[in-house]
């Protein structure tokens, strides 16, 4: 089995959110660090665990972290 992220926060939408996906399952969607970091906690993450900078831990596909202004 490929190795890969654990969090994966996917292109943005047209309305500016992000769909976050935890080792493979759909974990809602987001619209800026606080919203992932809460989805994340409800996903039973802990503080560790969201580290968003950290590429061994969120891969940010088809944009770089960041959230589009709306």
């Amino acid at each position: 089995m490929t190795w890969q992220t654990p969090i994966v926060v996917h292109p943005p939408a047209a309305d500016g959110r992000r769909r976050v996906t935890l080792r493979g399952q759909d974990v809602g969607s987001a619209h800026d660090d606080r919203e992932l970091a809460d989805l994340l906690r409800s996903a039973g993450l802990g503080e560790a665990d969201i580290a968003l900078d950290d590429p061994h831990l969120v891969e940010w596909r088809g944009a770089p972290h960041g959230w589009p202004t709306t």
